[in-house]
């Protein structure tokens, strides 16, 4: 089996920084309360998917958890379709940095994961009856959240052009009104692109929840400072 392009280096550093603070600052207390009660220790959480789907936006993810100082272990490839309950990753960090960034993160992925299965769904209804053309979004997208609704579409983005008989050059788009329910009525040879806004709009989120791991951290190693 092929292996999947990392489609993260589609993303800029930059930009992704500065989602994440933007996502942290909308969403982070004047006091954190939460932080004050849990601490400082160091924690292990397991990030668990709760329900089907396929998993997207690893990058948001990551960008999120290093803004509060966290890391992430992924155990599960981006892309890939998983069922409850499945361990997805591990995020180490201090309590209150883990409490900090939790809800942000499992919202950006909840969604972005969301996106996802609904286009793996559409595309899945289009190749049964025969269609190769390309299943696309459309700039119905959430304000503030289009980059990685966008990101989320390429994780399920099969494109195989159909080269028509005349004017191979010219694309065909369908739009307006298609559903996952109704998308087999607009498939045919002369259609190229078939783009639906619902994959933004209506998508379902993918469940998931982050738990502390009851298994102990290992402390970081002591290190030696020559003054």
């Amino acid at each position: 089996m092929a292996s999947r392009p990392n489609l993260s280096h589609l993303l800029p550093a930059p930009r992704l920084r500065q989602l994440a603070r933007d996502w942290l600052q909308e969403d982070a207390p004047n006091f954190d309360y939460g932080g004050y009660a849990v601490g400082d220790r160091q924690e292990c959480a397991v990030l668990l998917c709760k329900s089907p789907g396929v998993l997207a936006g690893f990058p948001f993810f990551e960008a999120i958890f290093a803004e509060v100082g966290c890391s992430v272990e992924w155990l599960q490839s981006e892309g890939a379709w998983v069922e409850p309950i499945t361990r997805v990753a591990e995020v180490r960090g201090q309590a209150k940095d883990l409490l900090l960034g939790e809800r942000v993160a499992l919202n950006c992925l909840g969604r972005c994961s969301g996106v996802a299965t609904l286009t793996a769904k559409v595309c899945r209804g289009a190749r049964e009856v025969g269609w190769h053309g390309e299943v696309a979004g459309t700039r119905k997208t959430t304000p503030g959240f289009r980059l990685p609704e966008k990101y989320a579409l390429l994780d399920l983005h099969p494109t195989a052009k159909t080269l028509k008989t005349s004017f191979p050059h010219v694309i065909v788009e369908a739009s307006g009104g298609i559903t996952e329910d109704n998308i087999t009525q607009f498939v045919g040879p002369n259609i190229d692109v078939i783009s639906l806004g619902c994959l933004t709009q209506s998508a379902k989120v993918v469940d998931f929840s982050l738990k502390i791991s009851r298994e102990p951290v290992p402390k970081p190693p002591l290190r030696n400072f020559v003054f």
